[in-house]
């Protein structure tokens, strides 16, 4: 049995007023330092890694290096873990994709499987790279505990594929900043805890 251990990065610019995040490289804040410190005195406690994989971008890469420092582990960059790449809309409010593109925007909270963001990736796009991280981790890391770090984006659809739901399922799921999934991968997929954020209370407000 592999232990997944998901984790979404901490805290970030451009959550109030809400954009299209994606692959812009932005670092965490004074908020996010806090929760990724908080994620990692919770995981150091909770589990023993041998594994932690993040993103490439910083905000994943300097959460997975306080989950490493906490747990005594070297954190690796899985390029796979990239957030969706929005293509146009990247870094873009949402009040400026919904006024130059209504259609395709309303689309995306209604029926995000039929989205394809201009000159970016679909849902299908981030499922192939999510399937090809399960596969990774099956293979390469059978009867061990992975702390994987991504983003809200990849996280979900990490999550619908191990639960076998479509992607149309996307919505249903919520991601918050540093919470903890915990999947076990075995002969079925047990599903021990989601979004798990008790370990930030007192944290939120900074």
């Amino acid at each position: 049995m592999t232990k997944i251990v998901l984790i979404r990065h901490g805290h970030v610019e451009g959550v109030k007023p809400e954009r299209f995040r994606g692959r812009r490289d932005i670092p965490l804040t004074r908020r996010g330092q806090a929760q990724a410190k908080a994620v990692a005195r919770r995981v150091a406690k909770a589990f023993t890694p041998d594994h932690i994989y993040t993103s490439p971008l910083a905000r994943c890469v300097a959460t997975g290096a306080a989950i490493a420092r906490a747990c005594n582990r070297k954190a690796r960059v899985l390029a796979a873990l990239n957030d969706i790449d929005y293509g146009t809309w990247e870094f873009s409010r949402y009040q400026d994709a919904r006024r130059s593109d209504p259609e395709r925007f309303a689309a995306w909270f209604a029926t995000p499987e039929r989205v394809q963001f201009p000159n970016g990736e679909s849902l299908q796009d981030v499922a192939a790279r999510a399937a090809d991280v399960l596969r990774f981790l099956r293979e390469r890391h059978a009867g061990e505990t992975v702390v994987v770090v991504g983003h809200d984006t990849v996280n979900r659809v990490l999550l619908l594929l191990l639960l076998d739901l479509p992607l149309s399922a996307y919505w249903r799921l919520a991601q918050e900043p540093c919470c903890i999934n915990e999947i076990d991968v075995g002969v079925r997929v047990v599903l021990r805890r989601m979004n798990e954020t008790q370990h930030l209370d007192g944290i939120r407000a900074l």
